[in-house]
């Protein structure tokens, strides 16, 4: 049961929650009254090791008992150490470190617009992003946003950006002109229901960027850290950005943002241009440590492959055998949509009910997105209550 003092305290900017949930460990969770869940949510693409993993613990705690946190105006080595260890899985280029993906994206914006005014006095300011792209809630990011069930109430937005299709080349060729500074994609867009940037497509984009001095950002804030079967989404196309922002996955469950920036372009914030507070935290970059040790010592890349395809298989078995309900599967790794003909919201629901917690995106999509270590009994769970749910509606529908 929820608390009372939920609505009272709390600003209903989410929906009235349906349960409360207390503990985790692993791939499972429970609610205050005792009941277990399987998490195939993982706090929105976050808790990429699952609850409570025991050296994501070992290494928060230990750190917490040297220092919590230091201000940016000193170093700090673990900082340091993790810059480098990301620009080794990433390219040569250099880090700054913030705390949410929305934040990282901003700095991307900043830099995109730093690098426009130094290119053009002023006049290259331009963006092109992707229609049904996400890129977070705070004003610049919104405005990179274009889904009007984001952007509704908070207009005027920034008005330099340019929306055009995902994957459509001359669209964004097209778009492209001498007052843009940038292109801003997601590999993956996971808000936006799951659908790929092809590596065709990504690969032709970087060219053109390229030949016209254009900056290519990528956003890897929910396909990023291991969770699509590569470390970031788009090193499945062998292409090279000028920068990226990452997030979510990152701190298995600590906030932490990163933003790389390559090589060309990793002087352009000089002291002083840029800052935060909490951003890279003693703290937060042990969290950061721990998911990169345990992806590394137990081959996490390489089982999400694997297991992504084990998932995969067992969702497209859905397709045929509820055609009614059933319109597609889209995705790779453990980042999974099975997209629907009508609106998963109430299948959401009876899922959860029947303890099996996973949510929804656009395009009528279930997002499934298990923590990389998922086994493959805990999948078989899980499609064996999707299967449950589906078979009962589907009875309901022949029923009447």
């Amino acid at each position: 049961m929820i608390s009372s003092d939920h609505s009272k305290f709390l600003v209903g900017n989410y929906a009235q929650p349906a349960i409360e949930i207390v503990r985790g460990k692993g791939t499972k969770v429970w609610d205050s009254k005792g009941k277990e869940y399987l998490d195939f949510t993982t706090g929105i693409a976050v808790t990429n090791l699952g609850h409570s993993h025991p050296h994501w613990i070992r290494s928060v705690t230990d750190q917490a008992n040297e220092m919590v946190h230091c201000s940016n105006l000193f170093s700090i080595p673990e900082q340091v150490r993790l810059a480098k260890r990301l620009v080794e899985k990433i390219g040569p280029g250099k880090l700054i470190f913030c705390n949410s993906g929305a934040e990282a994206n901003e700095g991307l914006l900043k830099l995109a617009r730093l690098v426009g005014n130094k290119q053009n006095a002023q006049s290259k300011h331009k963006i092109v992003v992707a229609d049904n792209g996400f890129h977070g809630r705070t004003l610049g990011a919104l405005s990179a946003t274009a889904s009007p069930k984001y952007r509704t109430g908070f207009e005027p937005l920034l008005p330099f950006f340019d929306f055009v299709p995902l994957n459509d080349i001359e669209a964004f060729d097209k778009a492209i002109d001498s007052e843009t500074s940038a292109v801003l994609v997601e590999s993956i867009q996971g808000e936006g229901g799951i659908y790929e940037a092809e590596d065709h497509f990504l690969q032709e984009l970087a060219a053109i960027c390229t030949a016209r001095k254009v900056l290519l950002l990528l956003d890897e804030v929910q396909a990023g850290i291991g969770r699509t079967g590569e470390f970031l989404g788009f090193q499945k196309s062998g292409i090279l950005p000028h920068a990226v922002a990452m997030a979510k996955g990152l701190g298995g469950g600590f906030p932490i943002g990163a933003i790389w920036i390559g090589e060309e372009y990793a002087d352009t914030f000089g002291a002083g241009s840029h800052g935060t507070t909490f951003g890279g935290s003693p703290l937060a970059c042990s969290a950061a440590h721990a998911v990169l040790d345990i992806i590394e010592e137990e081959d996490l890349i390489a089982a999400t492959k694997h297991k992504g395809e084990y998932l995969r298989e067992k969702l497209m078995q859905f397709i045929p055998k509820y055609p009614a309900l059933v319109n597609e599967v889209r995705g790779r790794g453990l980042m999974l949509a099975l997209a629907l003909k009508l609106d998963p919201s109430p299948i959401v629901q009876q899922l959860r009910d029947f303890g099996l917690l996973v949510v929804g995106a656009g395009g009528h999509a279930i997002r499934f997105l298990p923590p990389l270590n998922v086994q493959e009994e805990e999948i078989d769970h899980a499609i064996h209550i999707v299967d449950t749910i589906f078979s009962n509606f589907k009875l309901k529908e022949v029923s009447s």
